[in-house]
């Protein structure tokens, strides 16, 4: 260093001026440099060249990888190691979140726990919203996420046949008596033998809401199902044939799978003689024993967010095939997160180990009788239930899940 002052002595002005700039300038151009590239490094997004973002634009698919991709890289490191494909949390505390801790740990035992339900589910599933309503309304029209998809995950194509039935029921809510209520308890019944003998029927009446499935039968088995119903929900095929089974002070809910049952609900609400019954896969109800006003048609967001969401099945356009249609005990689970404050269920989970048990409480099928189903998945659609008890996100009353 002591050969530098002499130096500058002997050099022009200008010469010492260079002398000193070179250097900052070949500093100022690596720290230039270092940070142009650490634009495109882990935790932010990548550009793409005008050239590449022509062609990405002529297809959506590829858009849409494209949007993935770019997901994947600014969160992938961290996504990647602490959710699932779905956006579970791969790994969750089974105790309360200090902020849930907080709000409810000092309720007493058995009180209702205002929007428990979602903000459990919100703390393992951050993209959960809450806001969905149950039924479909007057203004159905403007539930975008739905109005694109063809039933079973929409209503398109059919907004004429539910305008005609939603001007003659009038009513899209629980009643004035549950609308009402400022905490909600909920309680999905499902229709399996693991209920048989347990005697929950008392346990079961005790919720606000209950909600029955398909042509599951109450009478001659309280004890153990309990004798309450708030809801029934089920399609054509489904419903209760005999209108004697129907019990009273109920809804029946409507979800449809296919065009042919919003017709057939119309045929129903409008006491109508039943016609064009080829399109069913077995023989419906041809009557319903209801008043238009206690009947309703389920949000067929539920069966959207339960089949792509939270189970992971396959999209196909968005139409309904091969194992990618949610069974509709799961469709009933995701409606009541969406709408009840607490949520349980009893009678869910089939085990394959034991296939001489009572495949459901009210007959004599066995277990070994389930087959592989062509619309369900089964296997994938009990890990998403899991998920939600192992999280304590819903109560199993029969611990079959």
């Amino acid at each position: 260093m002591t050969w530098i002052v002499p130096c500058l002595k002997t050099m022009k002005p200008t010469h010492k001026l260079l002398f000193v700039l070179c250097p900052m300038l070949v500093l100022g151009f690596i720290y230039y440099s270092s940070g142009k590239l650490h634009l495109n490094v882990w935790g932010q997004k990548p550009q793409i060249g005008a050239d590449v973002a022509a062609v990405v634009l002529t297809n959506d698919n590829e858009v849409n990888r494209i949007a993935e991709l770019e997901t994947d890289i600014s969160e992938g490191q961290i996504v990647g190691s602490v959710y699932d494909k779905q956006g579970f949390l791969l790994q969750f505390d089974t105790k309360l979140p200090p902020e849930l801790a907080y709000k409810y740990g000092n309720l007493s035992e058995g009180v209702c726990k205002p929007g428990y339900a979602g903000a459990k589910m919100t703390s393992i599933y951050p993209k959960f919203t809450k806001a969905a309503p149950m039924f479909l309304d007057q203004n159905f029209k403007r539930l975008t996420k739905v109005s694109n998809y063809l039933p079973p995950f929409g209503f398109k194509t059919q907004e004429r046949i539910i305008d005609s039935i939603l001007t003659t029921t009038k009513n899209f809510g629980l009643g004035d008596e549950l609308d009402s209520l400022s905490c909600k308890k909920c309680i999905i019944v499902g229709n399996g033998g693991i209920l048989s003998n347990k005697s929950l029927g008392s346990r079961i009446d005790d919720y606000d809401v209950v909600v029955r499935l398909n042509e599951a039968p109450v009478a001659g088995y309280g004890k153990d199902v309990g004798t309450k119903t708030t809801i029934r929900i089920t399609y054509p095929e489904g419903a209760i044939q005999k209108p004697e089974l129907y019990e009273k002070d109920s809804l029946f809910v409507l979800t449809a799978f296919k065009p042919l049952d919003f017709k057939w609900l119309r045929q129903m609400v409008f006491k109508e003689r039943l016609r064009g019954t080829e399109g069913f896969w077995k023989s419906v109800a041809q009557h319903v024993p209801r008043e238009p006003s206690e009947m309703r048609i389920l949000n067929p967001y539920f069966i959207q967010e339960a089949a792509f969401q939270f189970i992971g099945l396959p999209f196909n356009n968005g139409i309904m095939g091969k194992g990618n249609i949610p069974t509709l005990g799961t469709v009933a689970i995701t409606m009541a997160l969406h709408n009840c404050d607490e949520v349980a269920v009893a009678g869910f989970g089939y085990d394959m180990n034991a296939p001489h048990a009572p495949l459901h409480y009210y007959e004599a099928v066995k277990m070994s009788a389930i087959k592989e189903s062509w619309t369900h998945n089964i296997s994938k659609e009990k890990e998403f239930l899991r998920k939600l008890v192992k999280a304590n996100v819903i109560t199993d009353l029969t611990n079959g899940i």
